[in-house]
């Protein structure tokens, strides 16, 4: 049978209460008990006082002083059928005597049955008087019944309250606490149950420090790693399906790429035109387009890595002048800032070149016209950082933390595969790449190792 665990840890303490409860009527009757001994006791003080050698004549003012000490009223019926007493009315019937305890004096014996005199509630004690001078008279002492109850209640209505409090307390404390505890492991239930259908989001950590703030680091922890895989999946499962759906396309694009740049070499050599340099542009940009062809059909393959001293400031010029005439064309200001000395590096120059042009022409088409983009290198050891920012407005909001992802951009005609093959070559080199917003500006960041 399923139990809560509310119920489970108020079960507990319903047996701790009964227990309580058990404890708290034990001790109130055992406190009630002690104050009927304690008046015993006290008439039985007045008893000997009365009954031990040597007597004295009970009249009505000793009797009166007696009631004074004791709280008790008293009557004494002498042999000769006279009546001394402390009661109003002088005429007061005294209770059948078989009733009542013969002794007083004995530790034994309690407060005396209940009667009723004089439209009251007493307790009644009989004590015989035979020594001189009052032989053969009886005295009849009477208890009020109110004074004994509100001795009992007065002796026992501390450990009932306090009892009862601390009961109360602990009923309270605990429901409150099962409440809080039951409710942390709904919601710890909820997210878990979020997870379980794609919610990744990380849950907010409490404030107190116990296990079930470590379960909902460890859920957090899990809900991460699952964002991670599923994110690796989804980036695997593009990739495949567009392997399989363009790569024959592109393939096609390539070879027409290629011959489009032969048939200009040829062209190139058979002419003599005054303008060189536009048909060395022409066949730099054909070879861009094979170039990028063929990342896509490597996209998601380990690359082949051939590293070689190279100059990262050379790699960046090249590709500043690929892109200086599509700069010049949208109105964008591309600054090179040139080191004054070499930065040499041991890399593969095809995979930098690659990035560099990646980086530097999507910070081109984000600046747009009229919008500048810089570009710099410097020396940060142990690192090579090269900076590219641009006067655009940045990534959108969403595409933030995927920018780097393949097929992910924010352009209309984009198709998000530089940014990747770029954070791919990064990777190759043991570097590694990130962007930020500086001053109104958009700045992509590429450190390279030197080792």
């Amino acid at each position: 049978m399923r139990m809560s665990l509310r119920y489970r840890l108020l079960v507990p303490l319903l047996v701790v209460v009964a227990g309580d409860a058990a404890a708290t009527a034990w001790a109130t009757r055992s406190a009630a008990a002690s104050a009927e001994r304690r008046i015993a006791a006290q008439l039985r003080a007045v008893a000997h006082t009365l009954t031990e050698p040597p007597t004295f004549p009970l009249s009505s003012r000793v009797l009166e002083q007696m009631r004074g000490l004791s709280g008790a009223e008293f009557l004494l019926v002498r042999a000769d059928g006279t009546r001394v007493t402390t009661f109003p009315d002088p005429e007061t019937t005294p209770p059948d005597e078989t009733e009542l305890p013969t002794n007083p004096s004995d530790p034994t014996v309690d407060l005396g049955p209940p009667v009723s005199a004089a439209g009251a509630e007493f307790r009644c004690l009989r004590l015989p008087l035979r020594q001189q001078p009052n032989e053969g008279g009886t005295l009849f002492i009477y208890y009020p019944e109110s004074l004994r109850r509100t001795a009992v209640r007065e002796a026992a209505q501390p450990t009932l309250i306090l009892g009862g409090v601390g009961g109360l307390v602990a009923v309270v404390l605990t429901v409150v606490v099962g409440r809080r505890l039951v409710n942390r492991v709904r919601e710890l239930d909820q997210r878990t149950r979020a997870i379980a259908d794609g919610d990744f989001r990380p849950m907010p950590i409490p404030r107190q420090d116990d296990e079930l703030r470590d379960l909902c680091r460890a859920v957090n922890d899990m809900a991460r790693r699952l964002a991670e895989y599923q994110d690796a999946l989804k980036q695997t499962e593009r990739v495949r399906i567009l392997a399989q759906f363009a790569g024959g396309l592109a393939h096609q694009i390539r070879n027409a790429a290629a011959g489009a740049r032969l048939a200009v070499q040829l062209h190139a050599g058979d002419c003599q035109a005054d303008d060189g340099e536009s048909l060395a542009v022409a066949l730099r940009q054909l070879a861009r387009i094979e170039t990028n062809l063929r990342q896509f059909l490597d996209l998601g393959r380990p690359p082949d890595t051939v590293k070689k001293a190279c100059d990262l400031g050379v790699l960046i010029s090249q590709a500043v002048s690929l892109l200086q005439p599509q700069a010049r064309h949208a109105q964008t200001a591309l600054v090179w800032n040139a080191p004054p000395d070499s930065a040499p590096f041991a890399g593969d120059p095809t995979q930098l070149g690659h990035l560099f042009l990646n980086v530097i022409g999507n910070a081109v088409e984000a600046a747009g016209p009229g919008g500048a983009v810089d570009v710099l290198v410097r020396d940060e050891t142990p690192n090579w950082v090269v900076e590219i920012s641009d006067t655009g407005r940045g990534p959108p909001d969403e595409l933030a933390d995927r920018l780097f992802d393949p097929f992910v951009t924010g352009k209309e005609q984009g198709i998000g595969l530089g940014l990747a093959v770029a954070k791919q070559a990064v990777e190759v080199h043991g570097g590694r790449i990130g962007w930020s917003r500086r001053g109104g500006k958009t700045v992509f960041r590429v450190e390279l190792p030197r080792a």
